[in-house]
């Protein structure tokens, strides 16, 4: 018998993700529920295997052995918590919840349930990605002098998404904070950021910024270099660089990276660019999804899953990266920490 895996969400990537499980070996059947009933229908249309449940609520007391979670950010804890209550191993798509006080408190309610609460980074398992982490982990680098992360959206998202979406720290770079911190296997200590808006006013109206860079010192010494923008009219441009004492490599650097190349004769890159993260990721979102089937199996012996307080540390980074802005000065993690564990926010008066 297979796995039956629930998926709760069926937007833009819940539809993705319910087309990717059921195509993974080891899973049989999949229980699917929204709160828009044509997202179901147009769900069960499509996949053979997949079957309705009315509610959550219903999903979760169906017999499924795993649930992925793809719903709305603002429905990620309670139903991360109501999963773990269960016994149902979860994957929940980034965030925890829109603030790290929010996302904190799941952590310590799930941290001791022995059920495993995974969080989607899919970058961690992005071929040259994983390449390049083992690389870093080998030595063959020598020591780690810099990582650089690139995230450069072709246009920017709906303007009702911008206003809800917490910022580009916390709902773009996210992932490149979770990827330089996994690389590293170090954590983030002090952050810097800068910010500005040359696009849709909308950005400032919601006092977020279109485009950002953003220095991480890590304990090691190793500085982290994110940048960060939602406009790249070429195209869809994510990228990995560690640079050590003996080597570099780059993640990322392919036919389809959304550069114009000036050097003379050169033919590099020679490919269509890349204009969608679903696409650019394709592989890595399948594999993800298939490490957590064979997780919840018993079956993998190497875990790259983001566990919830990798999560958690990753919002910490966001926070710092927003205070920064807001305070144009640097902004020290255990600051953050201190402050939310006070049940406070740092002042951005100073």
């Amino acid at each position: 018998m297979g796995l039956t895996i629930g998926i709760i969400g069926l937007g833009r990537i819940g539809a993705f993700h319910a087309g990717t499980v059921a195509d993974l070996p080891g899973v049989d059947e999949l229980v699917v529920t929204d709160a828009v009933p044509a997202a179901v229908d147009a769900t069960l249309r499509r996949l053979d295997c997949a079957r309705p449940a009315a509610d959550t609520d219903e999903l979760l007391a169906s017999g499924v052995d795993a649930v992925v979670i793809a719903s709305a950010t603002p429905t990620h804890a309670d139903l991360i918590e109501k999963a773990v209550a269960a016994g149902i191993p979860t994957l929940c798509e980034k965030p925890i919840a829109l603030s790290v006080a929010d996302s904190a408190e799941v952590v310590r309610r799930v941290g001791d349930s022995g059920v495993p609460v995974r969080i989607g980074y899919n970058r961690r398992f992005d071929p040259a990605m994983a390449a390049a982490r083992a690389a870093v982990v080998s030595g063959d680098l020598g020591f780690i002098t810099t990582v650089r992360s690139t995230t450069l959206d072709p246009a920017p998202p709906p303007t009702d998404y911008i206003a809800a979406s917490g910022g580009i720290f916390r709902d773009c770079a996210v992932h490149d904070f979770d990827t330089v911190r996994w690389l590293l296997g170090d954590e983030v200590v002090e952050v810097y950021a800068i910010g500005g808006n040359q696009g849709d006013p909308i950005f400032a109206d919601v006092g977020d910024v279109d485009t950002a860079s953003v220095l991480l010192t890590f304990a090691s010494g190793t500085i982290g270099v994110v940048s960060v923008t939602r406009y790249n009219g070429r195209g869809y441009d994510c990228r990995l660089e560690a640079h050590g004492s003996t080597d570099s490599v780059v993640a990322g650097w392919d036919d389809g990276s959304p550069v114009r190349n000036l050097e003379v004769d050169s033919t590099f890159p020679s490919g269509s660019p890349h204009r969608f993260f679903m696409d650019r990721f394709t592989a890595a979102y399948r594999a993800e999804l298939g490490a957590f089937c064979e997780e919840v199996l018993g079956t993998n012996p190497r875990n790259d899953l983001c566990t919830a307080q990798d999560a958690l540390e990753v919002a910490l980074i966001a926070e710092a990266a927003t205070q920064s802005v807001a305070t144009h000065r640097p902004v020290r993690i255990d600051d953050v920490r201190s402050a939310h564990a006070a049940g406070k926010r740092l002042s951005t008066n100073r």
